[in-house]
C-alpha cells in the first residue's frame, strides 16, 4: 500500500501503473475523497475541540444563566457531531477501500503486456533433452516405480490430493534440504515459520485483494475451527493457511523499526503450503503440476529503501534459482513478467520455468519479486538509516524451489528406457545410501 503523499507526488506514474496493471481504480475518485475525508476529520477535530473547551467553561462558569449559554452551545456542537462523525466514519471507509487496490508503480524495464502472453523470454539455457524410446509422463513413472499415487490421494484428500512415498520421499525431501543448505551457504539465515497464521500478514504482504479476506477470488484457505488465546477465551482472531512462507516470514518484522546496519536481512524459510486455486478451475488437472498443497523453500530480503540496489539484489536472488536448476540439471528459460501479469504490489518480476517433456514445454517452477516499500507499508516495517530518519523497509522475495513441479522435471527430464530414473548427483548425499536411481518395482 503506497501512502497518499506519494500518490499525489506521483500521480502520473500511479495513473500509468493502474492502467498498465488493469487495475479496477478510479484514481480521481481515490483523490476527491482524501480530500473530503481531510476536510471532514479537520471540522470533526475542531468540533471535539470545541467541546472539550466547553466541558471546562461549565466548571468555570461565574453563573447559572452563563452555565446554561454554554450548555447551549454544547448541544449544538453534540449535534453537529453527530452528523459529522458518521460522514467521516463512511468517507475514511471508502478511503481506505479505494487505498488498498492503489497498484505500485512498475520498473522501467518491466514490459508492458496485458496477460501471462506478453511475458518476455529473456535467456534459455540447458539441453533439452531427446529421447529415442516412448517417453512417459510423470504419472506413468509414478505408478511405474511406485513412488506417487495420485489415486489413492483423491480418495483422501480430493480432486488434486496426492501422496509421495518410497524414493519418491526420498527425492522430494531432498530438493528442499538441498535447497535449504544451497541458500543457508549463500548467507541466509534459515526459519521455519507458521503456516497458520491471522489475516494482518496476508493482508499485509498482498494475498487479500482487498482489506479484507475473500473467499471468491483470494486462493487462500481460511481456517473453520474456533482457536482459543492465552487466557483460554475463544480468540476474535481469524486464521488462514499460507500459500507460501513469505507472509508469515515479512510479518515477522511487523510493527518494528531496525537499524540500518542490521540491513540486508536475508532468511531462507521451509514452509506446508496450502492454496486453494479458486482461479485454475479446469487447469492442469492431469497429475500434479498444480496442486492444493505442497512443500516449499523461500528466499525473502528487507533492506534498506534504495531503488538501484534492490534491483541489483534482485538480480542475484534470480541467479541463486538459475544456479538451482543449473545444479539439478534442469532446462530452464527466464522470463520477465509484463505489467498486466503483475499483481498490484509488485514493482518487478521474473519466472523461472523447467523443462518439462510431458507438456512439450516449460512449466514455472520459480518466481522472484521486489514489492520496494509496498509490503512494508501494510506492514509497518521501518528503519532508521544513517541521518536518523525513519524509513520504510524494501522487501523482495524469490521461490528456491517448491516440491512438485522440479519433481516433475526430474522424473521426466532424467527417466531411462528401462524405466528407470536417475537422480541428480547433487541431491544423492540426501537419499538413503546415496542411491543414484530410482528403479521401477517388479
Amino acid at each position: 500500500m503506497l501512502d497518499i503523499k506519494f500518490i499525489k507526488e506521483h500521480k502520473d506514474e500511479i495513473a500509468d501503473a493502474i492502467v498498465k496493471k488493469s487495475v479496477d481504480l478510479d484514481l480521481e475518485r481515490l483523490l476527491a475523497v482524501d480530500r473530503e475525508r481531510v476536510s471532514l476529520l479537520q471540522e470533526v477535530e475542531q468540533l471535539l475541540a470545541l467541546k472539550n473547551d466547553l466541558n471546562d467553561m461549565i466548571k468555570s462558569a461565574a453563573n447559572d444563566v452563563e452555565r446554561k449559554e454554554i450548555i447551549e452551545k454544547g448541544k449544538e456542537i453534540k449535534t453537529k457531531l453527530e452528523i459529522k462523525e458518521p460522514q467521516y466514519r463512511e468517507i475514511k471507509e471508502e478511503f481506505d477501500t479505494l487505498m488498498v487496490r492503489v497498484p505500485n508503480v512498475i520498473s522501467k524495464d518491466t514490459p508492458i503486456g496485458k496477460s501471462d502472453a506478453d511475458n518476455v523470454e529473456i535467456e534459455r539455457s540447458g539441453e533439452i533433452p531427446k529421447f529415442d524410446f516412448q517417453i512417459k509422463d510423470h504419472v506413468e513413472l509414478g505408478k511405474d516405480l511406485d513412488i506417487l499415487d495420485l489415486e489413492k490421494g483423491t480418495k483422501v484428500a480430493g480432486f488434486r490430493g496426492y501422496y509421495v512415498k518410497n524414493e519418491g520421499a526420498s527425492l522430494m525431501m531432498a530438493l528442499m534440504l538441498y535447497a535449504m543448505n544451497k541458500l543457508i551457504e549463500k548467507g541466509y539465515s534459515p526459519m521455519i515459520p507458521p503456516t497458520l497464521v491471522k489475516g494482518s500478514a496476508l493482508f499485509g504482504t498482498g494475498y487479500f485483494k482487498g482489506r479484507e479476506y475473500d473467499s471468491e477470488i483470494d486462493e487462500v484457505y481460511q481456517v473453520a475451527s474456533k482457536d482459543k488465546d492465552s487466557s483460554g477465551q475463544s480468540s476474535k482472531d481469524k486464521k488462514f493457511l499460507v500459500g507460501t512462507a513469505e507472509p508469515s516470514l515479512l510479518a515477522y518484522y511487523a510493527d518494528e523499526v531496525l537499524k540500518e546496519e542490521q540491513l540486508p536481512i536475508k532468511i531462507v524459510g521451509y514452509s506446508q503450503c496450502y492454496r486453494s486455486e479458486i482461479g485454475s478451475y479446469g487447469k492442469d488437472t492431469k497429475g500434479f503440476y498444480r496442486v492444493h498443497e505442497f512443500m516449499k523453500v523461500e528466499q525473502v530480503v528487507l533492506m534498506a529503501a534504495d531503488e538501484e540496489q534492490s534491483i541489483k539484489m534482485h538480480d542475484a536472488m534470480l541467479e541463486i534459482s538459475k544456479e538451482v536448476h543449473e545444479e539439478l540439471g534442469l532446462p530452464y528459460r527466464v522470463l520477465k513478467i509484463c505489467s498486466g501479469d503483475m499483481s498490484a504490489g509488485k514493482f518487478r518480476a521474473y519466472d523461472i520455468e523447467a523443462w518439462m517433456p510431458s507438456r512439450d514445454g516449460f512449466g514455472e517452477t520459480g518466481s522472484a519479486s521486489n514489492f520496494l516499500d509496498w509490503q512494508a507499508r501494510r506492514l509497518n516495517v521501518k528503519y532508521v538509516d544513517a541521518n536518523g530518519e525513519k524509513k520504510h523497509v524494501f522487501m523482495l522475495n524469490n521461490t528456491v524451489l517448491p516440491s512438485p513441479r522440479p519433481f516433475i522435471a526430474i522424473l521426466e527430464n532424467f527417466q531411462q528406457a528401462d524405466g528407470s530414473v536417475i537422480i541428480p548427483e547433487v541431491l544423492r548425499k540426501y537419499m538413503p545410501g546415496g542411491i543414484e536411481k530410482i528403479v521401477p518395482k517388479m
